[in-house]
């Protein structure tokens, strides 16, 4: 059987392998180059050890005639945010499929990205042919997209936390906090003083309160479900711990629901969506590690509803929802490659 040639841009980071991994196991999926800003030759092996024996590639630098020459179908940009808009806009135009792991195209308007991100938009001719690559509510759109913009790690926990309450208008939109611990690798692999072992070990801490970018993505998303502004006051910090999330998130209710109303009310909004599991209890970080799955406990206490949300940051949060988009575009079963 012909496999779907893949390159990975970027292929030095932590979520580039990731993906790397999970497509040496994919069954309908060949990566066939890995792409490196240093134009340095360096073994995959060499970058990654979990990689040596398994596959056999160096790093190139990024030539979209090059990449076409080798057949390749889909590309995985694990390019930083603000770096990898030039590249996807090259391999649009050679007919080459992008699932888009940095935040280039998460904002649906140029003004947006200037505002969250601070500078302009290199590629906004493309902007409006992004599809938002949350399965849960874009599969349809992602199936039919040439151009995925794959969803942050904080956003995915909070918007398909909060999303049945929002859709059903349970909540007051203007009292939603999210209180969200992400681990270190969440800052990726350049190191930085915040992310210095003896900086970030045996301390939580809490940075960008209010103001991170992840708020405009969470906004977006949620204000899409009801046509109209819901706010969301972010508080993201940073935990001592490898990967990921915990997110507790709360609002104030404007209807009488009780804790099994609200299980059922769950259950119903994400019937059939295979990664995300409505817990009993409130999740923990353990049991979505190096899984695909977004747990989530929604409970009342008082007059208001909190709801707890895991996920795995590099896996849910980046790689394994972008490989889940990947089998999307492609028509095979979202789980392919993503279930032990």
């Amino acid at each position: 059987m012909k496999k779907h040639k893949v390159v990975v841009l970027g292929a030095t980071g932590y979520t580039a392998l990731e993906v790397l991994e999970i497509l040496l196991r994919h069954p309908h999926a060949e990566v066939v180059a890995a792409t490196s800003r240093n134009e340095d030759p360096t073994s995959l092996a060499n970058l990654h050890p979990r990689l040596m024996g398994r596959i056999d590639l160096q790093t190139e630098v990024f030539d979209v005639a090059g990449l076409k020459a080798k057949g390749i179908e889909t590309a995985f940009s694990c390019l930083p945010h603000g770096a990898s808009a030039s590249s996807v806009s090259a391999l649009l135009k050679a007919g080459i499929k992008v699932i888009d792991l940095s935040a280039d195209y998460r904002l649906k308007t140029k003004d947006d990205q200037q505002k969250w991100y601070g500078h302009a938009h290199a590629d906004p001719e493309n902007l409006p042919l992004a599809v938002y690559g949350l399965p849960e509510f874009h599969a349809d759109k992602i199936s039919r997209s040439k151009l995925v913009a794959n969803p942050g790690c904080y956003p995915q926990t909070v918007i398909l936390g909060l999303a049945p309450l929002v859709r059903n208008k349970l909540i007051k939109t203007g009292t939603i906090i999210a209180d969200c611990k992400s681990g270190v690798s969440g800052a990726g692999r350049t190191p930085s003083l915040k992310t210095h072992f003896p900086e970030c070990n045996e301390s939580v801490s809490a940075y960008q309160l209010g103001v991170h970018r992840h708020t405009a993505e969470m906004e977006q998303e949620l204000g899409g479900l009801v046509g109209e502004s819901v706010p969301v006051l972010f508080l993201p910090h940073l935990i001592p711990m490898e990967r990921g999330i915990l997110s507790t998130i709360s609002a104030e209710l404007v209807s009488e629901i009780n804790d099994h109303e609200l299980i059922d009310l769950y259950r119903k909004e994400f019937e059939g969506q295979p990664f995300v599991r409505i817990c009993h209890s409130p999740p923990s970080t353990s049991q979505t590690r190096h899984t695909n799955f977004l747990d989530i406990h929604p409970l009342r206490i008082g007059h208001r509803v909190v709801v707890v949300a895991s996920l795995d940051n590099l896996i849910r949060g980046a790689s394994g929802v972008a490989v889940q988009n990947f089998n999307l575009m492609n028509g095979w079963p979202q789980t392919t490659a993503l279930l032990p």
